[in-house]
């Protein structure tokens, strides 16, 4: 009987851990989430994927002459609200991410299209924390490019 009882508690925590969600994933989710977010022009469901004292940021770069730009999250929903359906889709591939605890970082190659033009490449930055059990994005900053891109 305990040799069953004991298979048994086995079992279960071995279909927990199947069904646990790593922190990687979980990273990954709230990432995903944006940008589904930017696709279906879901301004709400983008600004939730944000903590409140988030910031947004671009290193701008013209003609070797380098600066960072700064934009609040209000505006880039809002920007997104305006959009249609499929108007922004952003690519992404995970190169790094990376847990401690409550922080994690996130590092995405992108090929950015609107209205389904190739539009620009670059790379996405992220620091997010996790707060109250549920990770957001702190810190986003991401270059912007046209040459050297992979579409």
């Amino acid at each position: 009987m305990k040799k069953y009882f004991y298979m048994l508690i086995c079992l279960a925590l071995f279909s927990f851990k199947l069904n646990a969600q790593s922190a990687e994933d979980s990273v990954k989710a709230v990432i995903n989430k944006m940008f589904a977010a930017m696709k279906n022009a879901d301004s709400k469901s983008l600004t939730e994927c944000f903590t409140d004292a988030a910031i947004l940021q671009t290193v701008v770069d013209k003609d070797g002459n380098v600066s960072v730009r700064t934009d609040a999250v209000k505006a880039f929903a809002d920007e997104v609200a305006t959009m249609q359906k499929d108007d922004a889709d952003e690519r992404i591939t995970y190169d790094v991410v990376r847990t401690d605890g409550a922080l994690a970082i996130a590092w995405t190659p992108y090929n950015f299209y609107y209205k389904g033009q190739f539009s620009h490449c670059g790379v996405d930055s992220y620091q997010l924390v996790r707060i109250n059990g549920e990770w957001k994005i702190q810190y986003l900053i991401d270059t912007r490019r046209k040459q050297g891109c992979n579409q």
